[in-house]
């Protein structure tokens, strides 16, 4: 076990609204040791079903990932344990049989996805909320490159899935959670920026505790 207490950040905000990027920007600058991971992680496994089943899923909605075990390893993270975080195949919609990422505790800890604010027992465990936020129209072209050359889907297919379902799960359940945050950031600006302004905010939270 570490003696390490994490100062932990969580990022949330839309699909494509520049989280990972801003995460790894914002690593490289604070002054210490920085853990990164996202939610995708912890998607429920659908091996169970079928192909077309798995896809039929709505990847948008909350319940679709396991929340309790990321709460469970975002404490144990806390308490300087390390934990192993499910591998999550999105060409598959299923988890990695017998393969974990460990995830160490270090002086920071940053946490993105599309809900990290919105579950009680997840944000919690934030010392400082963070809201991405970026138009509507930037974040589906993101989408579009991001699926089309990571994940092997057709510009039709992303566009659809984003008019179906991720466009009103962001309505519904991602938008909602900025009410969390203790500072938005506007995801269209350089990373560099957007990574500056949340350091400076963490060093004065930690300067005033």
């Amino acid at each position: 076990m570490s003696q390490t207490t994490p100062f932990s950040i969580g990022l949330a905000g839309p699909s494509c609204s520049g989280k990972t990027s801003i995460a790894r920007q914002l690593a490289a600058c604070l002054p210490g040791k920085a853990t990164v991971f996202g939610l995708d992680s912890y998607y429920f496994d659908l091996s169970h079903l079928s192909h077309e089943e798995r896809s039929a899923q709505n990847f948008d909605h909350p319940d679709l990932l396991e929340s309790g075990l990321l709460a469970h390893h975002l404490a144990a993270l806390r308490k300087g344990e390390r934990v192993l975080a499910p591998v999550y195949d999105f060409a598959t919609h299923s988890r990695v049989k017998g393969s974990f990422a460990e995830v160490s505790p270090s002086d920071y800890l940053v946490v993105e996805g599309l809900f990290t604010l919105h579950w009680p027992d997840v944000r919690q465990h934030f010392d400082i909320r963070i809201f991405v936020t970026a138009p509507d129209d930037c974040c589906l072209e993101r989408r579009k490159s991001r699926d089309v050359l990571e994940r092997g889907r057709t510009v039709q297919s992303v566009v659809q899935q984003y008019t179906a379902t991720v466009r009103p799960g962001n309505e519904q359940f991602v938008l909602p959670s900025r009410a969390h945050a203790d500072l938005e950031i506007n995801g269209a600006q350089p990373i560099e920026i957007s990574a500056r302004q949340i350091a400076e905010l963490v060093e004065r939270r930690r300067t005033d505790s």
